[in-house]
């Protein structure tokens, strides 16, 4: 498949959202939304301390908080680290949802006093309807939405994609993923897609687009390697670890492989051996890959620390073919192909490959690919699941709720380590725990060639 159009240009606005550390609510398993009674526990503040850590070595400039308590010690415990740091701004737009009555409550008090609209919380928050002091009703999740929407408005008038940026933001778990749904363009239906845990780093890139403000482009979500343990513990019915195969010399050319069948290079092959110590201490049960060289190589890499898991094959994991673009440069096309090749960059579901695929045929045949694998599973089983970039990319557009034109708004690095969990019940969606995890190869940004697909 072919270079993301966000690999054209430098990365222009890089947004590191943090969720602060463990604190004392969260431990007594307490609804916090906007009381400010929570404070960090020592455990909290050792995790802001750690992921401050991770962001020593990068410029930062500038740095928002919520005014919250705890999310106001975890900025400061953070800072500690960054010798250039910028002066915090604690604004408003990042406060907690506002839960009003349940504030302050624990979980199995809320879900005696208010059964029915803890269900309705747990299940589609979105339609849950709560009263303020005064009386009036309100829905928290449609009041958070507008909040984050207003704040993403105010902070890229301030921070233009143009000015070549890296800002923090460090706040609360519901408005962090409010955040997350606004930048994706989504619905408020998309909230319980997502996880993020205490400390999580997600970066998202906002790169200049022709036709609209800014393109967004999920780096990586929900990554907590700087903890321990460094992946989120397993909180549904089943779990599947989605990975990219290892880089290949056409990936470090720039080349389209699609269907050709491209072996892993030297540091292809070193990605997929890190990626195998990353994840030997993960329980695997099961094992997938695309039948070509480069995933299947990556995956027989990874199970070496899980000898009696048998690896099957699976034809529905197939790259994109790109038919007579393959085996050539991104000059090669846009000099033979250049509409079609700029149609690419802006609306990839409108592309039908010459002599190949289109995103849509891809979408279908590796959901369905996926769906299948997800049945096959029993009650906390962990899958791994090895494949393509563009394969890749159309199973999490369709986990995060997204459409085969979203499909360059997610990013897989070579090697890069993505973990879905299933969930306990069954109405609702897969979550995404944790999306393109690559600090096993080196550093906090995913720097995997980003040539082509």
């Amino acid at each position: 498949m072919a270079s993301n159009p966000a690999s054209f240009v430098q990365v222009t606005l890089r947004l590191l959202l943090v969720r602060h550390g463990l604190s004392s609510f969260n431990r007594e398993k307490r609804i916090q939304g906007r009381n400010d009674l929570s404070l960090l526990t020592n455990e909290g503040q050792r995790q802001a301390s750690l992921t401050g850590e991770v962001l020593a070595d990068m410029r930062i400039d500038a740095i928002y908080s919520s005014p919250l308590k705890r999310a106001v010690e975890t900025t400061n415990k953070l800072l500690e680290s960054i010798e250039k740091r910028p002066e915090p701004i604690f604004d408003n737009g990042l406060l907690e949802i506002d839960l009003g009555p349940w504030s302050g409550l624990t979980v199995e008090e809320v879900m005696e006093k208010f059964p029915e609209d803890y269900q309705t919380w747990k299940n589609q928050p979105e339609n849950l309807v709560l009263k303020h002091e005064d009386g009036q009703n309100y829905k928290p999740i449609e009041e958070l939405i507008i909040q984050a929407k207003n704040f993403i408005t105010k902070l890229v008038d301030r921070h233009s994609p143009h000015k070549n940026e890296t800002v923090i933001l460090v706040a609360h778990n519901a408005i962090l993923r409010c955040l997350i749904i606004t930048l994706l363009g989504g619905q408020n239906q998309s909230f319980r897609r997502l996880q993020l845990n205490n400390a999580s780093l997600s970066i998202f890139n906002l790169n200049p687009h022709p036709f609209k403000s800014y393109q967004t482009q999920i780096e990586c979500l929900n990554n907590i390697t700087h903890l321990s343990p460094p992946l989120p513990s397993k909180k549904g019915n089943a779990r599947l670890i989605l990975v990219r195969h290892g880089e290949t010399d056409w990936n470090r050319q720039g080349r389209f492989q699609g269907q050709i069948d491209i072996p892993l290079n030297r540091n292809g092959k070193s990605q997929a051996s890190a990626a195998g110590e990353f994840l030997k201490n993960t329980q695997i049960d099961q094992a997938y890959s695309s039948s070509m060289s480069r995933p299947k190589q990556t995956a027989e890499e990874i199970l070496k620390y899980h000898p009696g898991v048998k690896l099957k094959l699976k034809e529905g994991l197939l790259e994109i073919g790109h038919g007579l673009w393959e085996g050539k440069l991104e000059s090669e096309i846009k000099a033979a192909w250049s509409e079609l090749l700029e149609t690419w960059h802006d609306s990839p579901e409108k592309v039908q490959m010459p002599e190949g695929e289109n995103i849509t045929g891809v979408w279908e045949r590796a959901v369905k690919c996926w769906q299948t694998i997800c049945d096959s599973l029993c009650t906390n089983e962990t899958a791994l699941v090895v494949a393509h970039d563009a394969v890749n990319k159309t199973i999490l557009c369709h986990l995060l709720g997204l459409n085969p034109s979203d499909i360059w708004m997610v990013k897989q690095g070579n090697g890069g380590v993505t973990v879905i969990d299933i969930s306990l019940n069954s109405s609702q969606p897969s979550v995404v725990t944790c999306l393109n995890l690559t600090s096993h190869l080196g550093g906090l940004l995913d720097c995997t060639a980003s040539g082509a697909l």
